[in-house]
């Protein structure tokens, strides 16, 4: 068996199948860290989740249904984005901590990005404009 005809056979086999998206990726993660955490701890629940972790995935990507599998990756972004900016928030703040310091914006919430000076500064917001006063320590 060559090859070609080995990869006509896969292509034959995903043609049609919705594939791996956003939730797929977290599911593949997910799978990843339950199988380092099987090894560590060796328990017999681990090992069933782990097993159903894989099966769900494998489903998701071999699955037919486009329309189904959309939307449960839209809801999955629905609720993965806010918990994204945050840690990308807290990384970025440990990485930036001896040059900048990030303040909330009190009329809209927004995070303001401000270099490292000590002392009382009044501040505008880029995203409502509203100016305020932080102080820096």
């Amino acid at each position: 068996m060559n090859f070609n005809n080995i990869k006509a056979k896969i292509h034959a086999l995903l043609s049609g199948r919705y594939g791996i998206d956003s939730f797929g990726y977290f599911l593949l993660a997910a799978y990843a860290v339950m199988c380092v955490l099987n090894a560590i701890i060796s328990n017999y629940l681990i090992r069933i989740l782990t097993l159903i972790l894989a099966l769900y995935m494998f489903y998701r990507i071999f699955s037919k249904n486009y329309v189904r599998r959309s939307s449960e990756n839209r809801k999955f972004l629905k609720l993965w984005n806010p918990i994204k900016t945050e840690i990308k928030l807290l990384y970025d703040r440990i990485r930036l901590v001896k040059t900048d310091r990030f303040r909330k914006c009190k009329h809209c919430k927004a995070i303001v990005k401000l270099p490292n000076k000590r002392g009382n500064h009044t501040v505008k917001c880029p995203k409502c404009g509203e100016k305020f006063d932080v102080k820096i320590l």
